[in-house]
């Protein structure tokens, strides 16, 4: 053929992304406190709710993409699992190549983690994302907690920053997105007091600026 029929094809449906679940900040520390004595489950998840890091660019971390003088992680490549062969590749998408800032905490708890002897290269986490959907589930179930994915905590991650007052171009950079629709429709539901933030601020603008007389 020619061309693709598909290409005749318009989208279906809505877009999901009004009914993204994620944890709110508590929730997130009912979770992290039950992590407190795995000695590797807990950065991993530390690190994957504070960057907002996708979970294969996680599990591709190795402690040549951490440096920790200057509290950056690099993300340079992404891991996957298929038919019980380990790959790691680059990052799905150019923009995915970036620098996350990480707060000191979190440098001082992977400092704590990397302490012991690694090979150049090697990956510091070394399960499979299903082992670390298997413990998160297992613990949501212990606690009674929203049942979420391990995706979820870059959800989480971000409606954190939201309630923060962090604006989407900065959210953007961070997650790696290739453009700022992608965040905004994702994400945009989340800002649901801005329409009012934006009318507040021109009335204060309004209520401040001189009286208009006739002269």
């Amino acid at each position: 053929m020619p061309t693709s029929p598909y290409r005749k094809v318009k989208k279906m449906g809505k877009s999901d992304a009004n009914r993204i679940d994620f944890w709110t900040f508590e929730e997130y520390q009912r979770f992290i406190r039950a992590m407190k004595d795995d000695p590797v489950y807990f950065p991993l998840f530390e690190t994957l709710y504070y960057t907002g890091m996708r979970e294969g660019e996680l599990l591709a971390l190795s402690k040549d993409m951490i440096d920790l003088a200057n509290n950056v992680i690099h993300i340079r490549k992404t891991f996957y699992r298929r038919y019980k062969v380990d790959h790691i590749t680059e990052p799905k998408t150019e923009n995915s190549i970036r620098d996350i800032v990480i707060p000191q905490f979190l440098a001082d708890e992977l400092k704590e983690y990397l302490s012991h002897e690694l090979e150049d290269g090697e990956r510091i986490f070394k399960m499979t994302a299903e082992a670390v959907q298997h413990k998160m589930k297992n613990a949501i179930k212990r606690l009674g907690l929203k049942m979420i994915r391990v995706h979820s905590l870059r959800h989480s991650h971000v409606a954190f920053l939201i309630n923060r007052g962090v604006q989407p171009l900065e959210i953007k950079e961070r997650l790696g997105h290739r453009d700022i629709k992608v965040t905004l429709n994702t994400y945009g539901h989340l800002y649901p007091n801005a329409q009012k933030k934006v009318a507040d601020l021109l009335d204060m603008e309004y209520k401040k600026a001189p009286t208009n007389t006739n002269d």
